[in-house]
């Protein structure tokens, strides 16, 4: 027995139905925002890229590195804050301070013989309130632009230079000081001459029985090396 086909509406009203149900369904889940998938370490960051998404998802993935520390330099570093030698705890004192100055063909009579036959001369300041000695010491030799010690006959051969104390290093018996800038000396001999003013000063005032001198951070002899 054959079996009757159904109307033709009723196929029509069930499909109808399917296409109903299809429009009233749970709606899709919206996608996430760009910018709530960024955490808090993207707006410390450079701003992203605005050309694609992903681009900025993986800078919120990135923490932030923090500057790199400068390496320090190969050639010896000056203190950099307070301009002095090691002077915690060091009292602080009243007194003169002691700097050289250069006698020029004296032959070493007044004081140790430098350069072309000259002596070096200790001289003494009006007293001067200082915990560390050293720099008050070769600040006060660096600020005299007078080439002329008063009437007392020395020289001082620094008096043209432009240099800054920066500060000193006591090891043992050996003082370093840190200076910079340039010199200007007046010819072959003041070579010497400035040398010695610098680390006689620099020793008198911290109890060194030998001094370094580094200017801009090379040692003075090769500064004033006339190769």
């Amino acid at each position: 027995m054959s079996r009757s086909m159904p109307p033709a509406f009723s196929v029509l009203g069930v499909c109808a139905l399917f296409a109903l149900s299809g429009c009233f369904g749970p709606p899709a889940p919206a996608p996430p925002s760009s910018s709530s998938a960024l955490s808090g370490t993207a707006t410390a960051s450079a701003a992203p890229s605005a050309t694609t998404s992903s681009s900025a998802t993986a800078s919120a993935s990135i923490t932030p590195t923090p500057a790199a520390t400068a390496l320090p330099s190969p050639a010896p570093t000056s203190p950099a804050s307070t301009g002095e030698t090691s002077s915690a705890g060091l009292p602080e004192q009243v007194a003169p301070l002691t700097v050289y100055y250069v006698a020029i063909g004296n032959g070493g009579t007044s004081g140790p013989m430098i350069g072309c036959g000259d002596s070096l001369v200790a001289t003494t300041t009006a007293p001067v309130r200082f915990t560390d000695q050293v720099g008050p010491s070769i600040g006060t030799l660096l600020a005299n632009k007078s080439r002329d010690v008063g009437m007392s006959g020395l020289v001082n051969v620094l008096y043209q230079s432009k240099l800054t104390y920066l500060g000193g290093e006591l090891n043992d018996s050996t003082i370093t000081i840190y200076l910079s800038g340039q010199f200007m000396l007046a010819g072959v001999c003041d070579i010497p001459r400035a040398k010695a003013q610098l680390e006689f000063t620099a020793m008198a005032a911290s109890g060194a029985t030998r001094a370094q001198v580094f200017v801009n951070g090379r040692p003075i002899d090769d500064v004033l090396s006339l190769k």
